[in-house]
Order: structure tokens, then sequence, then C-alpha cells
């Protein structure tokens, strides 16, 4: 298929930036999920708001990674050690100036991650049998899981969400864009959410939030990189863990650490969530010279940074951690402004690891 051409209409490197469809009769957004709207016809390009997996041409291919190749000189040292000191002020100031105006909840959250809707069972949904194991081995099996964590409650009777049979760790939470949605979405009297983001003052914008309830969620400041730094979870412990476009705004030599430290915090059977920036994606190609760091890592305009991700970088952080691939996908869509007539090429990509449930003991006969 012969690719439209692209007129960028937004920010070099801004963040993510979708178009779900509206609903005519209720008004309700309604976004399916990815992989299912295919531009056949290139002259029905501005029919829809998106189109799922678009083909690349060669020549679009090649044409990106002239365009990376020519903006790759890194910028010196010394500036590239102050963007790394000074990232908590530059993503505070982000915050101070865009509060919670700049990101649109994500209602294609519980479309690509059912994990974060209600009834969802990890144990039940999202595990195959182990091997070998009879029906009676899996209950008992999943029986002691729950004394392990009914063993942490006792202990820890005040801790927020200690008494939580269901609980998801939302890392770089910004403004709550997906915590708000999964405490409104998600009825289940046993969860408790977590979140917790760089910045100091995108974890007061969630407090203040009239949305948010002690009861069933605690925000806290917590710098990813830090990989010395305690959660206020115990390791083994959570269900879910949710990165959507965070990962990328590490510098790169900690990205592994980083996971490897998240990983822990999973119980067998528990789920890492990604979705973020991928190799070539229309932000990449818009950053101009004076703008790269490192290898596909750049600078914004205000000092926040952003990697663009291949597939396979990603599986081989993620199996070093210790988790096992359920879903490694890229994303490439074209988004249009039929207002404008514009056309944007967006490149994601979304990963689900799991950690092995924990093997029970083989009996003997």
């Amino acid at each position: 298929m012969a690719a439209p051409h692209a007129v960028v209409g937004v920010e070099a490197g801004s963040r993510e930036t979708e178009l779900p469809e509206s609903d005519p009769a209720t008004g309700e957004v309604k976004r399916p999920q990815f992989g299912t709207r295919f531009l056949t016809d290139p002259r029905q390009v501005f029919q829809h708001n998106a189109w799922d997996n678009v083909e690349w041409t060669e020549e679009q291919e090649a044409s990106a990674k002239k365009k990376v190749l020519e903006n790759s000189q890194p910028l010196p040292t010394e500036k590239q050690e102050e963007y790394e000191g000074r990232a908590n002020e530059y993503w505070n100031d982000f915050y101070t100036i865009h509060e919670n105006r700049f990101f649109k909840d994500r209602h294609w959250l519980f479309t690509e991650f059912p994990e974060l809707a209600p009834q969802c069972s990890l144990n039940n949904d999202s595990h195959p049998q182990v091997s070998g194991a009879d029906d009676s081995q899996q209950d008992s099996l999943e029986r002691e899981q729950r004394i392990d964590v009914a063993a942490l409650s006792l202990t820890d009777d005040d801790a927020p969400g200690s008494s939580a049979t269901y609980r998801i760790l939302e890392v770089g939470c910004g403004v709550g864009n997906t915590v708000f949605p999964i405490l409104k979405t998600n009825n289940d009297p046993g969860l408790f959410v977590y979140c917790c983001d760089f910045s100091s003052t995108a974890v007061e914008l969630v407090k203040t939030n009239p949305e948010y309830d002690p009861g069933r969620c605690l925000a806290f400041v917590h710098d990813l990189s830090d990989v010395e730094a305690n959660y206020p979870v115990h390791d083994g412990t959570l269900d879910v863990i949710v990165l959507i476009f965070v990962l990328s705004a590490l510098h790169p030599d900690k990205m592994q650490a980083s996971i490897r430290r998240l990983a822990r915090l999973l119980k067998p059977g528990g789920v890492m969530l990604l979705r973020d920036y991928g190799r070539y994606d229309m932000a990449q190609l818009r950053f101009k010279k004076g703008r790269c760091l490192s290898e596909n890592f750049y600078v914004r305009g205000d000092g926040t940074r952003v990697y663009f991700f291949t597939q396979d970088e990603l599986h081989e952080m993620f199996t070093e951690a210790g988790l096992e691939k359920v879903q490694n996908l890229v994303d490439r869509r074209l988004q249009v402004n039929r207002g404008k007539q514009l056309t944007m090429y967006r490149v994601w990509i979304q990963c689900k690891y799991r950690k092995a449930p924990v093997q029970p003991a083989k009996t003997e006969g």
C-alpha cells in the first residue's frame, strides 16, 4: 500500500496523543482494540480518525532511518548530565504548567489491558494450568498463595491496602489518567491501587483530585530509577504493575535495573503491562538537531526526555528480569485529523509479561 504523505501536527517528542472516536448515539468515547481497522484504499484515509497496523513502504522506512541518523549527534556530556540531574525539576515544571489539562483519560485501557477491569482474576483467566498438576493441586497452590498474602496482612494491619485481595501499582501515574478510570470502572471491593510518580507536583494533583479515595488508593512520590528506594508494598504481593509511557523517560542505562526491581514486587502469576514509544514514531522523526542525548534517546524543549524502543529491546529487559512473555506487539497507527486533513504516523509498543506461577510440589506415584 502506498502510504499517504504524513503532515505532522503535534509538537516534537510530544506525549501520548490518541484520537478516540465517539458513539454518535450516546456521545460516549468508544475505542476498539487495535488491529481491527485497516486502510485498504488510500483514498479513504480521512473517513476515520485512525487506522490500525499500517504497513510502511520500504521507502518510508528508509526515510525514517535517514532522518534519525541525520539528527543522532549527541549533546556534550555536561549537557546530558545536566538533564539527568535536573530531571525531577523539569517534570515538576511540566505539571505545574499543564496541571491536568495535558493528558486525556485513557479510554482504551480496559480493551487492551483487561487485567485492570472488574472481575478479572489472574489466577483463573490468565494463567495456564501447570503441566502435570490436576485441579486439586492447582486449587491447593492458589490457596497457599492467598494464605501467604493473608499472613502479610496480619503483620501489616496499618499499611495502606494491607487487606486488599487485588493490588495494582501504576508507576509514572502523572495526574491520574490511568488511576482514576480504574477506580471508577473497577468496583471490586478487594481492589487497592498504588500509584507513584517522580514528580511531587503530579502526585499532589492526584491527591487533591475529588475522585481520590485514600481507602482504595495510595499516591506517593517515587523515583523508578532509584532501585534502592523502598515501595510501600512487600516483594511478591502485587497482581499488576502498569507502565504507560514512563519507562521511556528513564536514562537507558537505568532501565534494566528498574524493571528487575519492579519484577520483585509481583506475586507469582502477576503481570507487568507496558505501553510506550516505538522506534521511528512520528515524535522521534520530529526531533531537530541538538536534541539527541544518545542513540534513540532525546530531550524535549521543556527538558523532559524520551526513548524510542524496539520489541527486542523490551523483550530482553523483561526476560532478563525473570518474566515470561504473554504479549509483545507493535501498534503502527495512522492517526488522522479530518478537520485539518493531517495524517500522523504513530508507532507504539504494547507488552504483557508475567512472573511464573509457583510450581506445585511433585507427589510420589
